[in-house]
């Protein structure tokens, strides 16, 4: 970064951090006069903050004083439903860890901006969480690399962070094979956000299990996670000549906007239509018919996820390769929106 572009939005920590080589938290200790930094570190930050002209940001001087695990939590994701569960995942463990946490929101469904990210980082946060989709952003995790965090992401995988998360494509193949059991011959499938490691997976599984069954018809529909994008879903393949007799969705809301879909048409859900979704949030019980679908544990994840990003802060290393990872159990869960299907379909 340019001297003149750190003079047009202001010198943060961050910047301080890089041209001293070390971490944001080691300069958060030098500004708040913490005895545990080594006098060698202590003076190369102090000739850095001199040099940049660096004047700290009182807010955040006031905050980083606080001797508990400060974490940050940055999250932007369509489903009100998988975030709901996601944070209180989150601030249950946090709570019985005594661990703060300092959350931070993307903009318009985004990742934020830059000068966000520098100000969360500015707060002394000692780690930070990613929750879907913002995982798969390179441009955040670079940030938060370069800025030498330790990070996990939730539902993503990344070499250079802890990943948590489930075998969506195993799921999604078990569910699509739930379904050519109950005899459909026609599944239409809703992709979720194409960016996301997790919408791959899942169709991937999907076609694993199609390309199983001779005689099974596959019709696909893009969706981003959201409710609208399940409607327009929806009716997409609802629209066809031969519409599919049960449609997988990639997660709830996107179901949820199907089964509505049906309603309108005047088709009975299972009776005409069976719906099945993913991840078994609250919306999976809060229509009718309550869903199908596959359940992740998300509060697990969330809670998995800040238990490992609290290891890895206290050993101020990364953690064995092979306890950076960790794969969760999934399991499918009927109710009452399937059905096999009609006998003129």
């Amino acid at each position: 970064m340019t001297q003149s572009t750190r003079r047009r939005r202001g010198v943060t920590i961050i910047d301080v951090a890089k041209h001293a080589g070390v971490s944001p938290m080691s300069v958060s200790r030098v500004i708040n006069g913490d005895a545990g930094v080594r006098e060698g570190t202590r003076a190369i930050i102090n000739e850095a903050i001199k040099a940049l002209n660096y004047t700290p940001n009182l807010m955040a001087r006031s905050l980083v004083t606080s001797r508990e695990i400060r974490i940050g939590v940055i999250y932007s994701n369509p489903s009100a439903a998988f975030m709901s569960d996601f944070l209180a995942g989150v601030f249950e463990e946090a709570s019985s860890r005594a661990a703060q946490l300092i959350l931070l929101k993307g903009e318009n469904g985004g990742a934020p901006s830059p000068e966000a990210i520098d100000r969360l980082l500015g707060a002394g946060v000692g780690g930070v969480i990613l929750a879907p989709p913002l995982g798969e952003i390179a441009s955040v995790r670079t940030m938060l690399h370069d800025a030498r965090v330790p990070v996990a992401l939730v539902g993503a995988r990344a070499a250079d962070a802890i990943s948590v998360g489930i075998d969506d494509r195993q799921a999604a193949y078990d569910m699509t094979r739930h379904l050519i059991g109950m005899g459909h011959r026609r599944l239409g499938f809703v992709v979720g956000n194409t960016d996301q490691q997790a919408s791959t997976a899942r169709l991937d599984g999907f076609h694993a299990a199609i390309d199983a069954v001779d005689g099974v018809e596959a019709q696909i529909a893009q969706g981003d996670f959201s409710y609208a994008s399940g409607l327009l879903a929806g009716e997409r393949l609802l629209d066809g000549p031969a519409p599919p007799t049960a449609i997988f969705a990639s997660n709830d809301d996107m179901a949820a906007a199907i089964v509505s879909v049906a309603h309108r048409r005047h088709l009975d859900v299972p009776g005409d239509l069976t719906v099945t979704g993913f991840d078994d949030t609250t919306a999976a019980i809060t229509l009718w018919p309550p869903l199908t679908t596959i359940r992740q544990p998300v509060q697990q994840l969330a809670a998995e996820a800040l238990q490992l990003l609290i290891r890895e802060m206290r050993a101020g290393a990364p953690l064995p390769v092979g306890e950076r990872a960790r794969v969760l159990g999934h399991m499918l869960i009927e109710r009452d929106s399937t059905a096999s299907p009609a006998r003129s379909a």
